[in-house]
């Protein structure tokens, strides 16, 4: 008979670890080649509870936002064929190169759709709120290696231990290789998707890690586009790719379609001139939930109001009016809807109550003039909640107990093809601030942990 010092540390239960031991197993599993390029993040000793009827939720959004994605498809191909407002498609188009227009308006990819589906949910005393859809998203390699290290402690985590990887390799159907493309500008990334490619390669999966450089495909073979649409410049093997796609020759996910960048998305969502395209489309209970869950987004577009007209929620006339609400009636946020290299993280995100008046008008004249060539959207702002967390301090190897902000990113894999498509939860993923932070996205004091039921 073994004793407990013969016991796999891998596969010891949870009651015989401390806290300490059990984030410095988490962190001595880390990959040589790490996950993430130049960063790191708080370790936490278990996953992060959701609770049940959490859980719940997050099971079964993907069924909802994969419909949302099939009416936003419609909505621009209706709008470019005159049978929905024009204007639709002249904001989705605005700023994009006329050949990239061309590209998602191409009959051979009508009803492409991305793949996989990563939102935004900031966790509020009032729900959750879904700020943004992410359809190239980051984190899907770092959910997965945090999935199967912390199940080999004995957690339950949601999606299970390898169901990110399943839903990532599910999306390819039976395509004989996988090339996985990842741009120099999406470097960070590198890591997590190399470590991906090799757990699959050990599960029997054909991935290959490319850069942007051209590299020799066959037909049948599928393409992972890990690099941005407004980038396309500095990937060279971009054309030969999307030339390949519009031929059938290989599938391409996410597709070349800029309008799933786009975060004004949402504000086509609460626009009340299209209430009932959404609900045709999406149904009664779909669009309710989803303008539950939504902030209220508005497009920040010039255009003058007629003399009556006001911008509705606001009660303004004029997007200039914005600059004289006080701080506390500023609980708003002003994003770069897509199609920049300061469209992804929080690079272009300012929270007007957390501004100076000097700062916040700068930030609605700087949305009003970049209108022609990348469109800014207004959303409110829904605080998330505080929730006590910990992580390990090695240096003292103590676990301190952090008061923080979470959002949650589930990664929903879609599976199938055309009506017969699925949404299938992998995983989620945790990212929780220290509590003095407004803007939500990963950095160095940040715990990132699996989510678990």
């Amino acid at each position: 008979m073994s004793g407990p010092g013969d016991m796999n540390p891998a596969q010891a239960p949870t009651s015989t670890r401390t806290a300490a031991d059990r984030a410095r197993f988490v962190r001595d599993q880390r990959p040589a080649g790490g996950l993430f390029a130049d960063m790191d993040w708080r370790v936490s000793p278990a996953p992060f509870a959701l609770g049940s009827d959490l859980a719940e939720e997050l099971e079964t959004l993907g069924r909802v936002l994969l419909q949302f994605n099939r009416a936003v498809n419609l909505l621009y191909r209706q709008s470019v064929a005159g049978k929905q407002p024009p204007w639709i498609a002249a904001w989705l188009d605005r700023g994009k190169p006329a050949h990239l227009i061309e590209l998602q308006r191409s009959a051979a990819l009508k009803n492409d759709l991305p793949r996989v589906i990563r939102p935004d949910l900031l966790l509020t005393d009032h729900g959750l709120a879904l700020t943004e859809l992410d359809s190239v998203p980051g984190g899907i390699g770092l959910t997965a290696w945090l999935n199967k290290t912390y199940a080999q402690m004995g957690d339950a985590v949601l999606g299970g231990e390898d169901g990110m990887l399943r839903g990532f390799a599910g999306i390819f159907g039976d395509a004989p290789a996988v090339h996985v493309v990842v741009s120099q500008e999406a470097g960070t990334y590198r890591p997590e998707m190399d470590w991906s490619c090799r757990e699959l390669a050990l599960r029997g999966h054909h991935f290959l890690l490319h850069d942007e450089k051209p590299f020799p495909f066959a037909e049948g073979d599928a393409v992972y586009r890990f690099f941005e649409l407004f980038d396309l410049a500095n990937v060279p093997v971009a054309a030969e790719l999307f030339a390949a796609a519009v031929n059938k020759r290989i599938l391409l996910t996410p597709p070349p379609k800029a309008i799933f960048e786009e975060k004004m998305l949402f504000a086509l969502l609460w626009n009340r001139n299209l209430r009932e395209f959404w609900r045709r489309e999406l149904g009664e209970g779909f669009l309710k939930r989803l303008l539950k869950l939504v902030p209220y987004t508005w497009v920040v577009d010039p255009t003058p109001l007629p003399p009556q007209a006001v911008i509705p929620e606001l009660n303004l006339t004029d997007w200039q009016q914005l600059k004289a609400l006080s701080q506390k009636e500023r609980e708003l946020i002003v994003k770069i809807s897509g199609f920049s290299e300061h469209a992804w993280g929080a690079r272009s995100v300012y929270l007007g109550s957390d501004l100076s008046h000097a700062d916040w008008s700068a930030a609605i004249d700087a949305a009003l003039a970049g209108f022609e060539r990348s469109p800014c959207v207004l959303q409110r702002y829904h605080k998330p909640r505080v929730v006590e967390s910990n992580y390990c301090d090695f240096a003292t190897d103590q676990s301190v107990s952090m008061p923080g902000r979470v959002r949650l990113c589930p990664y929903y894999f879609v599976i199938g093809r055309g009506d017969a498509a699925r949404a299938h939860l992998g995983g989620a993923l945790a990212t929780i601030c220290p509590a003095d932070k407004k803007i939500i996205h990963g950095m160095r004091d940040a715990i990132l942990a699996p989510c678990a039921p």
